[in-house]
């Protein structure tokens, strides 16, 4: 530091400002005490100026005898703003330091200039028309630094209010949060006109977690009052609740230390919960996500039936983004006897099956091909939100307290079309039996009664055709099925032949009429070529023929099988179906079943062969 400049260094609790000068004034801010120079101080403070002179006038006798040998003027701010570390740059301010300005000290020396009455009126370019300058020309203009001088209000109250910083700060934001691009979800971009980082974007909704409840919800009211994209505010109010409310984030912890009570964290729920928009905003995976920890956390505050309401309707209107983890809500109340909260899940299901029914094609009667491209999402969504319920099943169906009739009821909650193959019905209900062994033959049968054995693919009806927990009149549903996939398979293949042939033979005829035209070797060459087509054509058929010959032939003992289960249903108990298979020569082998994986039956003679051998 240069030597025309005062000195500040630190012993202990005591700063000394060393100017070749012994210091005259003693001031005590918070457990520091500064020893400065009356002169600098005086000229551009006009409180310390007035109060130094007030007590050089009526210092009593008393303050003359302590300070007997220094002769130190004593001056006391208990409550200073900003504290000992904002005095020290106001200090180095009024021996003419220069001071660096951040989002982060500015309001502390606004605040700090105020107090000390530091106004250009008393002294020309002073600390306050400093701070001014600096919070309008830089921090007001960039979104980012608004957030941080916003942040560093909350120590500055009332002054800091009154000043109109925060206020302004709040205003700042709002405004420049209207020009947000909400495409992305969580971090969306503004261009910032921030000299500083002219060109460049800002992530700022990691800022706003750093507010305080007050601040923020402050925040909020004014970005909904300036009636901005329901998608900032969504974003907003999710990204906090993610980063301030514990077991929002599961793979966040807080530490116990920094935990506020569950009355504030229920209270902060509810505001965010309440704030929420209506409409659908932001569709994602995380959101969904969020939603559901914020469901999980007021389940587990006790919040509000209003507040855990409107979380079920926000996550119904895009349910099909969640995924199985998220539905897996634990039963937090002891009236519940199931693991999971199945209560909870229907009723989501049910905001999401009166979105849907509630989408109509009168928005797009402009545009025709529109209509077709809503009833395609529609289906997809349905198809997706079935194999997430399908899986869900399969997990709440191990639970031996799960009753069957809220397993039937909500397996038919969903509509036929939410499912092009039932194998994920059939996964959970075998799961179902096997823990619930003790039903009885209708309980069972009713069941079996949530799948359609049409629309189980060979894989299941394979798996499904040995499995003893399954009633007989199940399987022979299955066996009869089964059938009829093959027979379709192989009508499908010999259509496929037929056709076939009659084109080739289309060009032969061709050939035969151009003969004379074209070169001899030429016209040899394509005969053979379609002669040994049409040959291996005709040795297909006769496979085919003969695989035909096969299926009657399997009918004709399935037939004879099914009666003489009637006959023996009548005598035998259920525990001796083994040997039934048995006596009858059926074998199966057991296949896993993917649910809603189409199983594709190629039109090839191996592929054909290899399903008969199975069966």
């Amino acid at each position: 530091m240069a030597s025309d400049m005062p000195e500040t260094t630190s012993k202990r609790q005591a700063w000394f400002c060393t100017t070749g000068l012994p210091s005259d004034v003693v001031i005590d801010v918070g457990d520091v005490t500064f020893h400065l120079h009356k002169f600098p101080l005086t000229a551009k403070s006009k409180k310390l100026h007035e109060m130094i002179t007030e007590q050089e006038r009526t210092e009593n006798e008393e303050i003359r005898e302590e300070t007997e040998t220094d002769d130190a003027i004593y001056v006391s701010f208990p409550d200073f703003p900003g504290g000992s570390d904002t005095f020290e740059t106001a200090a180095k301010f009024s021996y003419s330091v220069k001071i660096d300005l951040s989002p982060l000290n500015v309001a502390k020396l606004r605040c700090a200039a105020q107090v000390l009455e530091m106004t250009d009126d008393y002294c020309e370019d002073n600390l306050i028309s400093k701070t001014e300058r600096f919070l309008s020309q830089t921090v007001l203009r960039s979104l980012k630094d608004s957030i941080k001088t916003l942040k560093s209000c909350e120590d500055l109250l009332p002054l800091a209010e009154s000043l109109g910083i925060v206020q302004r700060c709040i205003d700042s934001i709002v405004s420049k949060a209207s020009s947000t691009d909400p495409s992305l979800f969580g971090w969306p971009v503004i261009e910032l006109t921030n000299s500083r980082s002219a060109g460049g974007v800002d992530r700022w909704f990691d800022e706003l977690v750093h507010l305080g409840p007050s601040f923020f919800k402050r925040l909020i009211i004014a970005i909904k009052a300036r009636d901005l994209s329901p998608e900032i505010v969504e974003n907003c109010l999710a990204t906090y609740a993610k980063s301030r409310i514990p077991g929002v984030n599961r793979a966040r912890r807080s530490s116990s230390s920094s935990l506020p009570s569950e009355t504030e964290q229920k209270e902060l729920l509810e505001t965010i919960v309440n704030n929420l928009p209506e409409e659908n905003c932001v569709r994602s995976s995380q959101t969904v996500a969020i939603f559901f920890g914020m469901l999980r956390a007021a389940n587990i505050l006790n919040a509000s039936d209003a507040c855990r309401s409107k979380l079920e309707k926000k996550i119904g209107l895009q349910l099909e983004q969640a995924t199985l983890d998220d539905l897996l809500i634990p039963s937090y109340s002891y009236l519940k006897e199931t693991l999971y909260d199945i209560e909870c899940v229907q009723r989501i299901l049910a905001h999401f099956l009166h979105i849907v029914e509630q989408i109509s094609i009168a928005d797009v009667i402009e545009d025709e091909n529109a209509g077709d491209e809503v009833n395609r999402n529609r289906s997809v969504t349905l198809m997706l939100v079935g194999k997430l319920i399908d899986g869900y099943l399969s997990e709440i169906a191990s639970d031996t307290n799960l009753k069957p009739e809220k397993f039937l009821e909500l397996a038919f909650a969903l509509p036929e079309q939410a499912r092009l193959y039932d194998d994920g019905l059939y996964r959970s209900v075998d799961v179902y039996l096997k823990a619930h062994p003790w039903l009885n033959e209708a309980d069972r049968e009713k069941i079996c009664g949530v799948m359609d054995c049409r629309k189980l693919t060979l894989e299941a009806c394979t798996h499904a055709a040995q499995n003893e927990r399954l009633p007989l009149r199940a399987v022979v549903q299955v066996l009869y099925f089964e059938q009829l996939q093959l027979r379709q398979a192989i009508a499908g293949t010999l259509m496929s032949v037929e056709v076939g042939q009659s084109e080739m033979q289309r060009p032969m005829e061709v050939a035969e009429q151009d003969e004379s035209v074209v070169e001899g070797e030429t016209v040899r060459g394509v005969r053979t070529t379609w002669t040994a087509a049409v040959r291996e054509n005709q040795v297909l058929r006769l496979d085919m023929d003969s695989m035909r010959t096969r299926v009657h032939h399997l009918e004709r003992e399935c037939s004879t099988m099914r009666k003489a289960i009637e006959k023996i249903d009548k005598v035998e108990p259920p525990s001796s179906r083994g040997s039934i298979w048995k006596s009858f020569g059926c074998k199966f082998k057991t296949q896993v079943c993917d649910s809603h994986e189409p199983t594709l039956v190629v039109a090839r003679k191996g592929r054909n062969n290899r399903h008969l051998k199975q069966h």
